[in-house]
C-alpha cells in the first residue's frame, strides 16, 4: 500500500537508485498519473523527465477498440485488412495534431527529447492490463533507446511478466496474482490534472509556470 504517487515514486526512486545522476538516462513518465510518480524520480535521480505522448488509435466502427497507437513521432497499426488505407492516415494526422497540442500545454516551445541511444525510464502510476504501457514501449523502441527500464509501483504478476518482453528491465514494487484496480492499492489516489502535470513539468525543466 502507498500513501501517494509521491511515496511511489520517493520508494521506486530506492530501487532505481543505480542510475542517479547517469548521463544519457531519461525519465519518460505517462501522462497524467504518472508524470506524478515520475517527476519525484527524476528529482531524486538528478534526471531530465519527459512526457510519453501517446494515444491509440480506434477502429472506425468502434472507436473503443484500439487498432494502434500513435506518438509525436511515429505509430503501431496492428494488422487490420478490412480498414482503408486513407481512414488511417487521417486518423493518425488527426490524432498527431492533438497530441502536439497537448505537448505545447505541458511543454510550451521545449523540443521533445531525443530517446535514440538513451537509457529510457518509462514510469507510470501502476498498471493493469498493460495495453497502454506495451504501446508506449513499442514506440519508444522505434526511437532505438540503449535500454528500455519500466518502473511501477504495482501491477499483476501476469501483466509484469508480459512487460518484460518489451524492456530491458522490469522494476515493479508489489506485483499481485490477484489484482484489483490500481488505485485501491493507494490511500491517496486523487485524479490529477493537466494543470498540475503542467506545474511539475515546469519545475522539471526549472521553468517558470506562466
Amino acid at each position: 500500500m502507498f500513501d501517494d504517487r509521491i511515496d511511489a515514486g520517493q520508494q521506486l526512486a530506492v530501487a532505481l537508485k543505480k542510475y542517479r545522476f547517469q548521463d544519457n538516462t531519461v525519465v519518460v513518465a505517462l501522462p497524467r498519473g504518472g508524470v506524478v510518480t515520475g517527476y519525484v524520480i527524476a528529482k531524486e535521480l538528478h534526471l531530465p523527465l519527459e512526457v510519453a505522448m501517446v494515444k491509440k488509435l480506434g477502429h472506425p466502427n468502434n472507436p473503443e477498440y484500439a487498432i494502434g497507437a500513435v506518438s509525436l513521432k511515429d505509430h503501431v497499426i496492428n494488422g487490420f485488412a478490412d480498414i482503408s488505407s486513407e481512414y488511417i492516415e487521417q486518423a493518425i494526422e488527426d490524432i498527431q495534431r492533438l497530441l502536439k497540442k497537448r505537448y505545447a500545454l505541458y511543454h510550451g516551445n521545449k523540443p521533445p527529447i531525443d530517446l535514440h541511444k538513451k537509457t529510457v525510464i518509462v514510469v507510470d502510476d501502476g498498471v493493469a492490463t498493460g495495453k497502454t504501457l506495451i504501446t508506449a514501449l513499442e514506440l519508444i523502441g522505434n526511437e532505438a533507446p540503449d535500454k528500455i527500464v519500466v518502473a511501477v509501483p504495482v501491477g499483476p504478476t501476469r501483466t509484469i511478466k508480459k512487460l518484460r518482453q518489451y524492456a530491458d528491465e522490469v522494476i515493479c514494487l508489489e506485483a499481485f496474482r490477484e489484482f484489483f484496480a490500481i488505485g485501491s492499492y493507494y490511500l491517496d489516489f486523487a485524479q490529477v490534472t493537466d494543470d498540475q502535470v503542467v506545474e511539475l513539468m515546469n519545475k522539471a525543466n526549472g521553468a517558470t509556470p506562466s
